[in-house]
């Protein structure tokens, strides 16, 4: 056949051309999950939402985003043409805009200094790969986020479970498998549950192990002005590395680690995201500077915040609901198995509520659930819609059938 005849000839899609073994993951996701699990349904697939309705799954915890001054500090940076270089961190020579937002930041954390870096994801990844390495055991609490988990990957490292928020069982894996790196979130981002820090730190001490803790979904909203658990507990002195990412509290789309000046060296030049990454630009580095004056001194935000946490958990409690596994603004409405949480999911769409499922890998396999992240500008009118909601679909969703509330009635039995 001519290349003229055949130039518009249907062409075959690389896609269409992949090998078995990537068709094969395709299809258990598409055909075995949505098809056959989900009827056809995706899980995070939501209707358009009304203008009335609550948004429950975003992580503005003190509704920041809108802020005048914070958008009027990042639109001068625009403005000014203050672009910056793109380039990769380590090429910032001392003095920089970054290096001083850094220097804020650590003060802020009560750390002597700190490394921004392009997201959580990649602050935790590359903090991992520069401490552990083949053959050091990583000690990670089994709700740890992925990041945590994926550092222990990259850096070919062991990774070693323990139970959920249990220092008796990570002191027993300490004791099995010896020193190394343990690895718990400050609060956990499916369930609002805080860590044992305490207990944490003194086996870390004891055993002569490094301690991280991810503080992102308590950085902005506990502690004093905002600076995390660990600084409310007084523990800063005692924790080796804290990590966050800035895309919570802070509202932007940036990762931040603490540790020592003379770690930070070495980490810039041994840390393959911060090698191969470009910098922040300086309209980020403008919002993230007027953030944190703005966090600092919202206390009001943070009481408010803390108000509705108490105020919804103890009313989906007063339902039937359990969600005594966490305390914090991080709800977890556990319906198990895949599509329970689609039949719950569309229950509070319906109701106008909106918050974010997740399910595996994000969960363990038939432990989904719709997570609810409460916020600092939520009103009693929408609390009330909300509880009222949670009320009316209990039915609906199958309530008693949950695996979270079964497991509420085993506990409440022994």
């Amino acid at each position: 056949m001519s290349f003229a005849a055949n130039q518009y000839a249907t062409p075959v899609r690389a896609e269409q051309r992949m090998p078995a073994f990537v068709s094969r993951r395709m299809d258990e996701h598409y055909v075995t999950r949505v098809q056959q699990l989900l009827g056809g349904e995706h899980l995070h697939i939501w209707k358009p939402a009304a203008a009335d309705a609550i948004m429950l799954a975003g992580n503005d915890y003190l509704c920041i985003s809108g802020q005048r001054a914070l958008l009027a500090a990042q639109a001068r940076a625009l403005t000014l043409n203050q672009s910056g270089m793109l380039m990769s961190s380590v090429f910032l020579q001392e003095g920089s805009s970054q290096h001083r937002l850094e220097a804020k930041l650590a003060a802020f954390m009560g750390a002597e200094d700190g490394v921004l870096a392009q997201s959580g994801w990649a602050a935790n990844v590359g903090l991992l790969q520069t401490i552990a390495e083949p053959g050091v055991p990583v000690y990670l609490d089994m709700l740890a986020h992925a990041s945590l988990w994926e550092g222990v990957q990259s850096a070919q490292a062991v990774g070693v479970p323990f139970l959920h928020n249990d220092a008796a069982h990570l002191a027993r894996q300490v004791d099995k498998h010896g020193p190394g790196v343990i690895v718990v979130d400050a609060l956990y981002s499916t369930n609002g549950s805080i860590a044992p820090l305490h207990a944490v730190v003194e086996i870390a001490e004891r055993s002569g192990s490094i301690l991280i803790v991810d503080e992102s979904h308590s950085l902005g909203t506990h502690g004093p002005g905002g600076a995390g658990l660990v600084a409310e507990m007084g523990l800063s002195e005692r924790v080796h590395f804290r990590t966050a990412s800035l895309a919570k509290a802070f509202a932007g789309r940036a990762g931040f680690l603490t540790c020592s000046s003379h770690f930070k060296g070495y980490f810039l030049s041994a840390s393959r995201p911060a090698i191969f990454s470009s910098c922040l630009l300086e309209h980020e580095l403008a919002w993230f500077d007027a953030a944190l004056d703005f966090i600092a001194a919202a206390d009001d935000r943070r009481a408010a915040l803390h108000r509705t946490a108490r105020c919804v958990r103890e009313g989906l409690r007063d339902l039937g609901y359990n969600v005594d596994d966490g305390t914090e603004q991080i709800i977890a409405l556990e319906a198990g198995p895949e599509p329970k949480t689609l039949v719950l999911r569309k229950a509070l769409e319906t109701r106008g509520i909106y918050g974010a499922v997740f399910c595996a890998p994000a969960t363990a396999k038939n432990r989904s659930l719709v997570r609810l992240t409460l916020n600092a500008g939520l009103d009693e009118g929408q609390v009330e819609r909300l509880l009222e909601a949670c009320a009316d679909m209990r039915s609906e969703v199958d309530l008693d059938g949950w695996s979270s509330t079964r497991r509420s009635r085993r506990l409440t039995l022994v």
